[in-house]
Order: C-alpha cells, then sequence, then structure tokens
C-alpha cells in the first residue's frame, strides 16, 4: 500500500482546508425546529446526554437489522427476541459509557421492554415474506455543491423495481401536528434516491413500535420537488447564519423536551461563545481544521 497521502495539493502553512458542505435530514430538522438547537449541536459539538431510552432504540433498531440474517423460517419473535442481549454488549463494547445507563438489577426488565417493542414489529410486517434490498443503508447525492446524506433502516425493492423506504420508530406515532418532522425525514431520503438513482420510491412507510401503528405516503415528482426547493432553503438559511453568526432560538412545544433548555436564552440560559471557524463548522459537521488525509 502507498504511503498515506493528501488527495489534493499540499496546503501553505496555516492554511485552512476548504470546508465540504453537507447536510443529513436530522440536521435539517434540528434548523427547521430551532437555529439554535442546529448551532448546539453542529457549530459547538455539544453531546447529546445518553439515555435508557435512546439506547434502547438503538438497540431494538440493531435487532431488526440482524432479524434478516437468518432464514425465512426462523425468522420468529423468540429468535428476535434472544438477540437483544448480544446486541447489547456489541453496543456496550463499542461504547462502554452505555453500561451505566442500566444497572444490573434493571437489565432483565429493560431488555424485556425492548424485546415487547420487537414483537410489536411481528404484527405490523411478516419478515418471513420480505427479503431487504438494503438495511442501515447510506445514501448521499450531491445538490448545489451540498453532499445530502443519510442512513436509511431499510430499503425494500419489488422485482418490478417499486422501491419502499422504511423507517423504524420505536416511540409512539405523533400527534398529526408533529408528524411534520418524520415525513420531512423520508421525504429527504426518497429525493436522495431519486437524485441518484432516476427513481421515484413507491412508499415511504413509518414503522411506530411504541404503539403498533404504520403511516405510509405515497410520493411523486412533485413532492419531491417541493422537497428539493425546502432543502434550498434550509441551506441557504444555514449559510446566512453561518456567515452572521445569528442563531437565534425558535420556541415550540418541543423545547420541553430539549437538552439544552439551559443554554437557551427563551429560558434565561446562555450559549457558550461561538467557537473558532465556526462558519466552517456550521456547513461541515465533520470539518476539523485539519488537512484532509486519504489512504489509498
Amino acid at each position: 500500500m502507498p504511503a498515506t497521502r493528501s488527495d489534493r495539493a499540499t496546503p501553505p502553512a496555516g492554511a485552512l482546508p476548504e470546508p465540504r458542505p453537507a447536510l443529513s435530514p436530522s440536521r435539517a430538522s434540528d434548523f427547521l425546529q430551532c437555529p439554535l438547537l442546529y448551532r448546539l449541536r453542529v457549530v459547538d459539538r455539544l453531546p447529546t446526554p445518553p439515555s435508557p431510552a435512546a439506547a434502547r432504540g438503538t438497540l431494538v433498531h440493531s435487532v431488526l437489522e440482524r432479524v434478516f440474517d437468518a432464514p425465512p423460517a426462523q425468522r420468529t419473535p423468540e429468535s428476535a427476541v434472544g438477540l437483544i442481549p448480544q446486541a447489547w454488549q456489541e453496543m456496550v463494547e463499542r461504547d462502554p459509557e452505555l453500561a451505566a445507563l442500566v444497572d444490573e438489577s434493571d437489565r432483565e426488565s429493560w431488555f424485556a421492554a425492548a424485546g415487547r417493542l420487537v414483537e410489536k414489529w411481528f404484527g405490523l410486517e411478516d419478515p418471513t415474506r420480505l427479503e431487504p434490498a438494503h438495511r442501515e443503508h447510506y445514501v448521499e447525492v450531491e445538490l448545489d455543491g451540498v453532499r445530502l446524506r443519510g442512513y436509511i433502516d431499510r430499503l425494500d425493492v419489488a422485482s418490478t423495481g417499486e422501491v419502499r423506504v422504511v423507517d423504524y420508530k420505536t416511540g409512539r406515532a405523533p400527534h398529526p401536528q408533529f408528524e411534520t418532522r418524520a415525513l420531512f425525514q423520508m421525504r429527504f431520503y426518497a429525493l436522495v434516491l431519486w437524485r441518484s438513482t432516476g427513481v421515484v420510491p413507491r412508499m415511504l412507510q413509518l414503522v411506530y413500535l411504541g404503539n403498533g401503528e404504520l403511516v405510509r405516503y405515497l410520493p411523486d415528482e412533485d413532492d419531491l420537488l417541493a422537497t428539493e426547493r425546502k432543502v434550498r432553503a434550509v441551506w441557504s438559511a444555514i449559510s446566512a447564519a453561518a456567515e452572521s453568526g445569528d442563531w437565534r432560538p425558535r420556541r415550540s412545544a418541543l423545547c420541553r423536551s430539549c437538552d439544552f433548555r439551559e443554554l437557551c436564552p427563551e429560558f434565561g440560559g446562555t450559549p457558550p461563545p461561538l467557537p473558532a471557524h465556526s462558519a466552517q463548522r456550521a456547513v461541515d459537521p465533520k470539518w476539523s481544521g485539519e488537512p484532509e488525509v486519504v489512504v489509498q
């Protein structure tokens, strides 16, 4: 293997690399919800405190991904629930801090709660009749110099070529006034797929395990063109905020569950000072100020 080298010309001493603009549906939704939330996550890069509920959601997603490793006849609720301890162990090995979220004395009941969500899925879909084309599928496309990217939980492709985008949610289906965020995420994925493959997904499907509900939406090109216009507008607003440093908060009912409420001026808090190179950080979540190095 050749030695590690830069894939671009060596920058002058002290020069900073150009940011590589990128946007995911979750970060776009953050900005739409509250520009300050976007800033604290992307620019300040404040970590979201881990929670048992979030960890359980990741665990359930991992199990539902693994179900399809087995042949159809073995995709049963019992076998799926049986995957939980090993999936959790692997999560803890990757991130040891997760172990502190669940006391040893509570682990059995916590596993049982995850198991009930897995079992509920079997009442909504029949995995013995499904053969996903992709699981945890990374998608990316460039739009006006911005990389739109994300991970799709499951992508089903029929023999006729029709595509279904599936996303698992371990919570309950939201009230219709809060459903917009979830549908925007799905339309974002559909837009990326359409622009990268030329195929408009036949169906977008949200699977809510908390209350056992399926939400389905049939997009068309007009929907995706509207989503494209919205994404462009969001990126334009993010770019403007990056240049001005104005990341004002937007108060809403979602503030109740915000991880950064104590830093919000709307609730008497004070955000931290903007970090160095905040404009670059705002448009490139992975920007570090170091020359990009590529291993060939």
